[in-house]
């Protein structure tokens, strides 16, 4: 089994980080690879940079050479999971919605650690059109921007654990989820001083990729994510023929 895992930024060491955390989850015979838009910003904390890594994200992954089965989107609260799911025949995970549906089963509620308060409308936007939102308990901002999680991993793992410890206390979650791709891999260290179940959504994308491949399932392709209808789009090389090329 093969799975993209698809930074939504243009910063390399992230995708790196983001592949290693999703290897770890793996199941033996599961191949992750971790692939980094053409074009983009270095990091998303915004809604112009998170439709630009809609578009950039779904030109990588229908650009890739080889076959694949099933595409984990790893940008927490960003745009373009919908246009993968009508581009795609298999099975597309979106972190955020990975991490908040795996919450739900270890706890009554759960709150969100993102990184800028910017980025919480965003968040909360995107759980509610999943229909997360009735067992979230908060959002919750650290104050840290993405590329400062691996500029000052120390600091970050300081403002994260704050925040949900006032999660935890305050609003009364139960759960504490990562809300940034860019947190893989401090799952531990948070659950060791919180006390709580942490959940990364790269590694919670994994699982349930591996298992809609597993099971046979994928999207549904009868209304919503319908393959897109033949158009001309000029300027872009996205074409609606590509992704069933693909994809296995």
């Amino acid at each position: 089994m093969r799975i993209l895992v698809a930074n939504v930024n243009t910063t390399q060491s992230m995708t790196d980080s983001i592949a290693a955390q999703a290897r770890a989850a793996a199941a033996p015979g599961t191949e992750i690879i971790g692939i980094t838009p053409r074009f983009g910003a270095d990091s998303c904390e915004g809604n112009f940079e998170s439709y630009l890594a809609a578009i950039a994200v779904m030109d990588a992954v229908v650009n890739y050479p080889e076959p694949f089965d099933a595409v984990i989107q790893a940008g927490y609260g960003e745009h373009g999971r919908e246009g993968l799911q009508e581009l795609l025949d298999v099975p597309v995970v979106d972190i955020t919605e990975a991490a908040a549906s795996t919450a739900m089963f270890l706890g009554h509620k759960y709150s969100v650690v993102t990184t800028l308060d910017r980025a919480v409308p965003l968040i909360e936007d995107r759980l509610k059109l999943a229909g997360l939102e009735a067992r979230c308990a908060s959002v919750r901002a650290s104050g840290m921007a993405v590329l400062e999680l691996e500029e000052y991993p120390e600091r970050a793992v300081e403002a994260i654990v704050s925040q949900a410890e006032q999660a935890v206390h305050d609003d009364k979650a139960e759960v504490i989820v990562l809300g940034c791709g860019g947190m893989a891999g401090l799952d531990e260290q948070i659950r060791q001083r919180t006390g709580v179940p942490v959940v990364d959504g790269v590694a919670a994308a994994v699982t349930i990729a591996e298992s809609l491949v597993r099971l046979g399932l994928s999207t549904s392709k009868v209304r919503t994510y319908a393959t897109p209808r033949p158009k001309t789009v000029i300027g872009w090389p996205i074409t609606a023929a590509q992704p069933a090329e693909a994809a296995r």
